[in-house]
């Protein structure tokens, strides 16, 4: 029994020694394993490089050989394609400044486009054969995957830039940035050579203008064409037009800034009547005359001179927009703002001004603005027409209407001439003036042509002379509404000498002839025999002699007679001198005229009666209430008479309202005449 306890004891020991020296070999073995980790690390990242170098070796032998022959396909348009890439790179050097070289930047930039259009014609062969090469590699497995995904990708990446035409891409932007540079020297090339037109390079009045010169030099306009050349091969044709519009439209409007052109864009709120914006209409005229004649018409033929070999639908459309731009359309706005203000005799006149202003420059206009680029312009210049010959023939034809309507009017309290009759005396003589005649005829012929009517002079002629017989109605008509029948004939006397005088030697005048002249002289001189009559040719009989003939009847008598006698003149001419004292002749002659008839009515009376009775009443102590006046008092008394009174004058209106004229004089009784210009 011990014999095998003793045994078992043994084998235990074995046992234990065993597993201990397993033990010890475990942990030895342990720490030479983490000793070798990192470089079985390393093993294993280099597999899968080593696998794809000894693939070819796994490859076919046949795809192995084929290989060849598609990679050396592939490889020369590539080659070249690279080397014509750093060829343009290159080119960057040479590009010169344009403003220092303008040739040699030209063509520099022409051998870079050529280079871009070969890189482009040659990069979609060489990216088909580089994929070629790929899916054969990829095919028979001769290259790694993800190798091969990478060239798939940056294949893909070349077609894309291809398929968008970005070019520019492939260059690095450098014609793009080259291109922007020739674009500035465009610009810099017009605007330090495109310098304001001074107005006073405009003709004088009656010279014939002449077509005006380029405004830039030759030498300039070839260099503008060259660079167009190049921006237009890369279509960059718009851009070109649009600085273009934008230096020169600047340049126009810079020469119209200097001459005051505010007024262009008033608006018919702004101003009452047409005479308060006269001297704008005079203005506008010359303006717009100078703005056709050198300006638009330096822009016309500049835009021909560079853009010719575009065709005339370009250079056309390009003017169109400078003239657009630069003010046209102002000027025409004006023009239009003058015929919706209100309807009066003066707007007639302007109307015509207007009208002559636009028929002068008819051939211009035409010439110019008549091409379909222009149809803006031209729609704009037929309104304008329109209107101011329908208005100017809208007031015409009413002005013998409006003169009837004034009668209606009390006349003038100081028995002076109307405004009226002074004004419509001028304003026919206006229209019958070399400035407005034929002006007034063409309008008129144009409406009736309008109207499938035939005009005749006869009829301008008539409507004048109706406007004068209702002139001479209407003072009829006043001439009765005076309660002093006296004044009347004052009132009278001034009319009629007024158109007499006023009338005679003119071109009105002579349409009314002779006859009716020496009508209204006869008329004046009948007056003013009944003024006198009516008036101071009384108070002579005041200062009678009867009974004061070798003082028949005593001297206290003959006193009590000369009392009375100078009392009841002076009553008399007190009461006349006052009376007449507010009573006006605007006329010199006339005034002094009937001043000196007057005079030589009284005064010699006076002075003899005087001096034959003054001495009765000399002695008396009121002598001074009877021998009031001397005959040299007397004489300056009436001298003063008549005399027009300052005053702020009017002028006569006639105001619009619902499309109708209204009835309406301004000041009609101020006697100085209005000036008509």
């Amino acid at each position: 029994m011990e014999e095998i306890v003793d045994k078992g004891i043994e084998h235990l020991a074995s046992a234990r020694k065993s597993l201990k020296l397993s033990i010890d070999k475990s942990k030895a073995l342990g720490l030479s394993l983490q000793k070798i980790r990192p470089r079985l690390d390393e093993i294993n990242q280099r597999l899968p490089s080593l696998e794809a170098a000894v693939r070819p070796i796994r490859a076919q032998k046949d795809a192995l050989i084929a290989v060849g022959g598609h990679i050396n396909r592939a490889v020369v348009p590539a080659t070249a394609v690279l080397k014509v890439f750093d060829a343009i790179h290159g080119l960057e050097k040479s590009l010169s400044d344009p403003q220092s070289d303008l040739p040699g930047y030209l063509g520099v930039l022409k051998r870079l486009e050529e280079a871009l259009m070969f890189l482009g014609e040659n990069c979609g062969m060489a990216i088909q054969w580089l994929a070629d090469i790929v899916e054969y590699l990829d095919d028979y497995k001769v290259a790694d995957g993800r190798f091969i995904s990478n060239l798939k990708n940056a294949l893909e990446h070349l077609r894309e830039l291809q398929t968008n035409e970005e070019k520019g891409c492939l260059d690095g932007g450098l014609l793009e940035a080259a291109l922007d540079r020739l674009e500035s020297e465009f610009r810099r090339l017009l605007a330090e050579n495109s310098v304001p037109l001074p107005m006073s390079s405009s003709p004088l009045p009656g010279e014939q203008a002449c077509i005006a010169p380029s405004p830039l030099p030759v030498a300039v306009i070839k260099k503008l064409q060259a660079i167009l050349g190049r921006l237009i091969a890369n279509n960059r044709l718009e851009k070109c037009i649009s600085i273009y519009i934008e230096v020169r439209s600047s340049n126009v409007r810079a020469s119209l800034q200097a001459l005051n052109l505010d007024y262009l864009e008033i608006s018919v709120s702004e101003f009452n009547d047409v005479l308060s914006i006269e001297d704008h209409i005079a203005q506008w005229g010359k303006h717009l005359e100078f703005a056709v004649k050198h300006l638009f018409e330096a822009e016309y033929k500049l835009c021909n001179d560079v853009f010719d070999r575009l065709g005339l639908d370009v250079w056309m459309s390009c003017f169109a927009k400078i003239a657009a731009q630069a003010g046209m359309l102002a000027f025409l706005q004006f023009g239009k703002t003058v015929t919706e203000s209100k309807k009066d005799p003066i707007k007639l006149l302007k109307l015509l001004d207007i009208f002559a202003s636009l028929n002068k420059l008819r051939l211009d206009f035409n010439r110019l603005f008549g091409g379909g680029a222009c149809v803006e312009i031209q729609n704009l210049t037929r309104d304008l027409i329109k209107r101011v010959i329908e208005g100017a023939c809208e007031i015409f034809w009413e002005l013998s209407i409006q003169v009837e309507l004034q009668k209606q009017l009390p006349p003038p309290p100081d028995g002076s001439v109307p405004k009226l009759v002074i004004f419509i005396a001028d304003y026919c003589n206006k229209l019958l003036g070399d400035d407005y005649k034929s002006i007034l005829s063409q309008v008129l012929v144009i409406e009736r042509s309008w109207k499938h009517e035939k005009f005749q002079e006869r009829l301008l002629i008539d409507e004048l002379l109706n406007l004068m017989r209702a002139v001479e109605l209407n003072l009829e008509k006043w001439s009765k509404a005076y309660e002093d029948t006296v004044l009347s004939f004052i009132f009278l006397m001034n009319n009629h000498w007024h158109l007499y005088k006023h009338l005679k030697g003119t071109k009105l005048g002579s349409l009314l002839g002779d006859s009716w002249l020496r009508e209204h002289e006869q008329y004046k001189e009948y007056y003013s025999a009944i003024f006198l009559t009516e008036s101071w040719g009384k108070l002579p009989s005041l200062l009678s002699r009867e009974g004061l003939i070798l003082f028949s009847g005593g001297r206290a008598t003959a006193r009590d007679l000369v009392k009375k006698r100078l009392k009841a003149f002076n009553e008399s001419f007190d009461d006349m001198y006052k009376k007449q004292s507010n009573w006006v002749m605007v006329d010199k002659d006339l005034r002094e005229k009937t001043c000196q008839v007057i005079i030589q009515a009284i005064v010699p009376v006076y002075r003899s009666y005087m001096q034959n009775y003054g001495p009765l009443v000399d002695q008396d102590a009121s002598a001074s209430k009877y021998a009031k006046y001397t005959a040299q008092s007397l004489e300056k008394m009436l001298n003063s008479l008549f005399q027009p009174k300052p005053v702020k004058y009017g002028s006569f209106k006639v105001r619009q309202s619902s499309g109708k004229f209204n009835n309406g004089v301004t000041d009609q009784y101020h006697s100085t005449s209005p000036k008509v210009k």
